[in-house]
């Protein structure tokens, strides 16, 4: 089981060159997402469309993979606890309040052994943090910095 981040979600949506790196860390193994990761993506795929990036065919189909993924995958949910793991993580690490819930979600289904847990992820301070914090990391690498120049 893997604990996937919005930043490498994204990528699953939108066409990218074959044998992206993304491409290489996929497995089709039950996907563990925050609540708010169909949020998170809806926002990036917008965004990515608004600048230019996406047409609107491509768009359309990125959002026929989302709706085919969230049907997929399991959701943390927004608890109480997870709000205070999330307040905790942000009093310790350099984080998004929006990663503070990626990685409080993520530290929650790891329960009392991080390191069984994979963590996918192309943010690099998150993936840092989740790190910290005892999670396997996947994903990061020169694709994140790719990601980020993306994103800005």
């Amino acid at each position: 089981m893997r604990f996937w981040d919005t930043s490498a979600v994204v990528p699953l949506l939108v066409e990218e060159e074959p044998g992206s790196p993304i491409d290489r860390v996929y497995e089709p193994s039950p996907m563990v997402v925050w609540w708010g990761t169909v949020v998170e993506a809806t926002s990036a795929l917008a965004r990515r469309e608004r600048a230019g990036g996406l047409t609107l065919e491509a768009t359309a189909r990125s959002f026929e993979l989302l709706d085919h993924l969230c049907r997929s995958w399991r959701e943390v949910p927004p608890t109480d606890a997870l709000r205070r793991s999330a307040q905790r993580l942000l009093r310790v690490h350099s984080l998004r309040a929006a990663d503070s819930l990626q990685l409080a979600a993520a530290l929650a289904v790891a329960a009392d052994s991080p390191g069984s847990l994979e963590f996918v992820c192309l943010d690099v301070k998150l993936a840092e943090a989740a790190a910290r914090e005892g999670l396997k990391v996947v994903g990061v690498g020169a694709v994140s910095r790719e990601w980020e120049e993306r994103e800005s």
